[in-house]
């Protein structure tokens, strides 16, 4: 067969068996990566959290107790996580709602506008994490107090706060960053030797509730009742911080 040629001829090569090998090669590769992309599950199908999805008949959910000093009656924190992707490697686990109940009704008209608020962020999907921080900086003027295991609550909405913190914690959206062995050797040492010090001069137990020495201070680290003076150093039983470094 005879082919008319236009064009300048600059330059040539000759085809060899091995490179139509090559080509036969990359043209199967490239058939079996397009299989692969066809059969996929599409991104469009995996669901995300956000706010037009509906509330499902049943939602799983926690309960979470608050005994503040400042109030008479206990608070009783409740939130209801819906799952998302059921049965799938896309399976996640959403904050969906959150109520507050209590025998105590003087607060009860922030509390209602506080759930809703909350409830509506977490419908709204995204990264609703920021919630926690905002809520613990809330500061009552009267002064706050410690909960039980000598941790500083500034107020409060501070406390549903920690409470919403823990159950994120919970569900993987907030990750816990554990001590490492050599961390928690360090604690475990600084820890016993305080105790086996303090048994020769007979401390008095514990306030509320607390694991650590009554005399402890409030280290600013971890928010807990833990300092205490080691070695002419305060350091923090439950954290391991040092103000000596």
């Amino acid at each position: 067969m005879t082919i008319k040629i236009d064009k300048k001829i600059k330059s040539y090569s000759v085809q060899k068996p091995e490179d139509r090998d090559r080509e036969r090669e990359a043209a199967a590769a490239s058939a079996a990566a397009q299989f692969v992309l066809d059969n996929a599950e599409p991104v469009s199908n995996i669901i995300h959290m956000h706010e037009k999805i509906e509330r499902p008949e049943s939602l799983v959910g926690s309960t979470y107790k608050i005994k503040s000093p400042l109030v008479e009656h206990a608070m009783y924190v409740t939130i209801n996580d819906i799952v998302l992707n059921p049965g799938t490697e896309h399976e996640l686990r959403r904050p969906f709602e959150v109520f507050i109940n209590s025998k105590n009704m003087d607060h009860f008209q922030w509390i209602v506008a506080l759930t809703r608020i909350m409830s509506a962020v977490f419908r709204k999907g995204g990264d609703v994490t920021f919630l926690v921080d905002e809520l613990k900086a809330v500061f009552d003027p009267r002064g706050g107090y410690f909960k039980a295991g000598g941790v500083y609550m500034p107020s409060i909405v501070a406390e549903i706060g920690s409470v919403v913190e823990e159950h994120l914690k919970s569900i993987g959206m907030i990750m816990d960053p554990e001590l490492s062995d050599a961390h928690r050797a360090l604690i475990a040492e600084k820890r016993s030797a305080y105790e086996a010090r303090a048994k020769k001069k007979a401390p008095k137990p514990a306030e509320d509730g607390a694991s650590f020495p009554a005399n402890a201070t409030l280290c600013h680290k971890c928010s807990t009742r833990a300092m205490v003076l080691m070695d002419g150093c305060q350091t923090c039983l439950n954290c391991g911080y040092s103000k000596c470094g």
